[in-house]
């Protein structure tokens, strides 16, 4: 592997490791619970907002509250106002596995020039119109294709990807079953 002590990704990998450490000699410090809002705004148009979570035994705020608005495209007879949701879970999965392979490259002292992910999901929407009760509602497929150019060897790059992808807490997301309950209250 080509390790290079003079990498600088923006990665503070002294943090990290050291957050690493302390949180495994103190664990339920490691207990997150990180969330979102979500409000209606019109037809199958909303906005989340994202200001809060729940981590080191406190809530923390972010530095910024950040807005994101969703809704359908015109193809589904909606105003085609921002991303779709499906859209916004591929964007998390390419923020988490992109974000990982700078950390891991830091780590391991590989200086990246770029990166770049195209992520696409394959859906059959006949699950979503209930149109067949046989096909699922989600994505049946998930491709992420890297572009990287670094210091380094394609085997060495090829692992930067494979380590992101194994600490990615957006890819287990997406690859393993999460237990959701949704519950409601009449306001």
């Amino acid at each position: 592997m080509t390790t290079t002590p003079t990498a600088n990704n923006g990665v503070n990998t002294e943090v990290l490791l050291g957050a690493r450490k302390a949180l495994a000699d103190e664990p339920a410090g490691a207990q997150f619970t990180w969330r979102a809002t979500n409000e209606w705004l019109h037809a199958t148009h909303t906005k989340a907002t994202v200001k809060s979570y729940f981590g080191l035994g406190a809530e923390q705020g972010h530095k910024v509250e950040s807005t994101f608005e969703m809704d359908h495209p015109e193809t589904f007879g909606e105003e085609d106002n921002a991303v779709t949701p499906v859209e916004y879970v591929l964007v998390g999965l390419g923020g988490c596995l992109s974000g990982g392979i700078a950390a891991v490259a830091q780590n391991r002292g590989i200086q990246l020039r770029s990166v770049k992910a195209t992520i696409e999901g394959d859906m059959d929407i006949l699950g979503i119109l209930g149109a067949d009760p046989d096909v699922r509602n989600g994505f049946n497929n998930v491709r992420v294709n890297y572009e990287i150019d670094a210091d380094a060897s394609e085997e060495d790059i090829e692992a930067l990807v494979a380590q992101s992808q194994k600490r990615s807490a957006v890819f287990d997301i997406v690859t393993n079953p999460t237990n959701v309950t949704v519950s409601v209250t009449k306001a």
